[in-house]
């Protein structure tokens, strides 16, 4: 690709990224539209702090209405959607194992973290399958291979399913044109994750420091010694949605600082 101006690689191109008001998904807005995409973010509230390059579009994605909505504003909006990137999720269930999650927390998680993005792409497929050409980008997490039973069970296991299903989706539209990638990170160091740290800390009565040491060993350790920053993951995204990675499709790529244990 001699002479190919990675700075502008996306000029044209419509894109938008799920959840992408905060943390990896903010990040991953602001790589993607650093390379020329016009970028489109959702979430079910605005930002804090509005970047008024990125345009908003409020939407509850664990309601089908919610996702319908979006789908008819996007392609009302801008006429296409050429890469979309599926980041929303999160586990907002109780402590306690298996014993401590009613059908509602198994619904919520699946809805929002298997169910979502599964009505996103059939929302926007049908437009990029007739013009031949598009990305998907599911962010899974490395809990779909190594789930921690105690807090996390149900998003673990949803993320799995998105995992499988991505795989099998790639299949279908991979010949129609359209490719599907799977990034699933390990511990992300975002704003919500140290809040999280500091809540331990304090509950603890210990430093962070020590609350961040106890989460890298009950994953098993962290073998590069700390979590990604927002800006890492981004940095992937933003080649794996790009014309460098035209041959890549139907992948997982795992993400974690050598978190997972085994090849």
């Amino acid at each position: 690709m001699e002479g190919f101006n990675f700075n502008n690689e996306l000029s044209g191109k419509i894109a938008l990224v799920t959840g992408g008001t905060k943390g990896a998904g903010k990040a991953i807005a602001k790589r993607l539209l650093q390379a020329g995409a016009t970028v489109i973010i959702t979430a079910r509230n605005a930002p804090e702090k509005a970047n008024e390059k990125l345009h908003f579009i409020s939407a509850d994605l664990s309601e089908p209405t919610g996702t319908q909505k979006l789908v008819d504003e996007v392609l009302s909006g801008y006429n296409k959607l050429d890469i979309l990137v599926n980041n929303l999720g999160g586990s907002e269930t109780p402590s306690g194992g298996f014993a401590a999650l009613t059908d509602t927390d198994w619904e919520t998680s699946i809805q929002t973290n298997l169910l979502a993005p599964a009505r996103l792409d059939r929302g926007f497929l049908q437009q990029m399958i007739e013009r031949k050409s598009g990305v998907i980008i599911h962010i899974a997490s490395i809990q779909g291979r190594l789930p921690l039973h105690d807090s996390t069970l149900a998003y673990a296991a949803a993320k799995a399913g998105l995992i499988n299903y991505s795989k099998g989706l790639s299949k279908e539209v991979s010949p129609k044109g359209i490719r599907v990638l799977t990034v699933s990170p390990g511990w992300i160091n975002t704003a919500s994750a140290q809040a999280m740290m500091e809540r331990i800390a304090e509950g603890s009565n210990i430093t962070v420091e020590q609350a961040s040491q106890h989460v890298m060993d009950a994953l098993g350790g962290i073998p590069i010694g700390r979590p990604a920053q927002p800006e890492e993951i981004a940095e992937f995204v933003g080649f794996l949605v790009s014309p460098r990675a035209n041959y890549l499709t139907g992948t997982e790529y795992v993400i974690d600082g050598g978190t997972i244990p085994t090849i």
